[in-house]
């Protein structure tokens, strides 16, 4: 079995108030970008998994793939163990769900291998008690996502005949690090709303709240901002809390050599 896990942006996200648990209700648009991993699963002996490409750091064992398994195996013994192979290249602490896809795509595969019947509104319960973007990724379309981002209205919107600059600068922000001096807050406009109208529009008005968070602390975060409009963008963000960066532009610009060799650039061309 062979899935390739693809990344998202956060079109717009407001920290809407903080939850009794801990969490915090959010407003967003979660829109899917073609950046890929590659995750293989081959019937074993033993459940073993290795990696390739970028360095995931951590614990192998707590990998969302591996949680998958388990998590689903607890009801469904019958799926038996397996050797999981990650190769990675979407980067992570960027705010692009990178382990989110993996955990979630491990759900779908295993669901559509073993014929399980299990419904989307079953793999999103499963999903969320893997993380909190996961159950986006069993929808993998444009949506509105309110609370933790588990519940998802579908959305009109293409952005096709765009291409995006998906800016890495290597810096793993954490989620408490970014959430640390956010105050929640109820936006006069949802960013649903604000994304059904054009692009030219969002600069001014669809904001990611965990920029005025971020920013102060990695500056040049700020400076990439700047520059992805420098280069023609008619909206850039930060998606997610970060660190990764994009501009939506309506041909693709002369990037190369404009940015910090030490970032990793992605033009994703329609």
């Amino acid at each position: 079995m062979v899935t390739f896990p693809n990344a998202k942006i956060n079109l717009g996200l407001r920290v809407v108030e903080k939850r009794p648990d801990g969490y915090h209700n959010l407003d967003t648009v979660f829109y899917p970008v073609p950046l890929y991993d590659a995750l293989e699963c081959i019937r074993s002996d033993t459940d073993h998994f290795t990696a390739s490409g970028l360095d995931i750091p951590g614990d192998s064992t707590t990998n969302l793939c591996l949680k998958a398994l388990e998590l689903l195996r607890e009801n469904y013994p019958s799926i038996g163990p397996f050797k999981i192979h990650l190769h990675k290249h979407i980067p992570m602490g960027a705010g692009l769900g990178g382990g989110s896809s993996n955990g979630a795509f491990m759900l779908n595969m295993l669901n559509d291998t073993f014929q399980l019947g299990l419904t989307t509104v079953q793999l999103i319960d499963y999903s969320l008690q893997l993380g909190s973007d996961c159950p986006y990724f069993i929808v993998n379309q444009p949506v509105h996502a309110t609370g933790r981002g588990e519940h998802m209205t579908p959305l009109s919107c293409d952005l096709s005949r765009y291409t995006f600059l998906l800016i890495d600068p290597g810096v793993h922000i954490s989620t408490a690090q970014a959430f640390a001096r956010i105050e929640p807050h109820h936006p006069a406009r949802i960013c649903s709303d604000i994304v059904q109208q054009p692009v030219s529009t969002w600069k001014k008005e669809l904001v990611n709240d965990f920029e005025s968070s971020v920013f102060p602390i990695y500056p040049q975060l700020a400076e990439i901002k700047q520059q992805l409009y420098a280069l023609g963008a008619v909206y850039a963000s930060m998606t997610g809390t970060g660190s990764a960066m994009y501009g939506i532009f309506e041909q693709e610009p002369d990037w190369h050599g404009r940015f910090s060799p030490l970032y990793t650039v992605h033009c994703l061309t329609p």
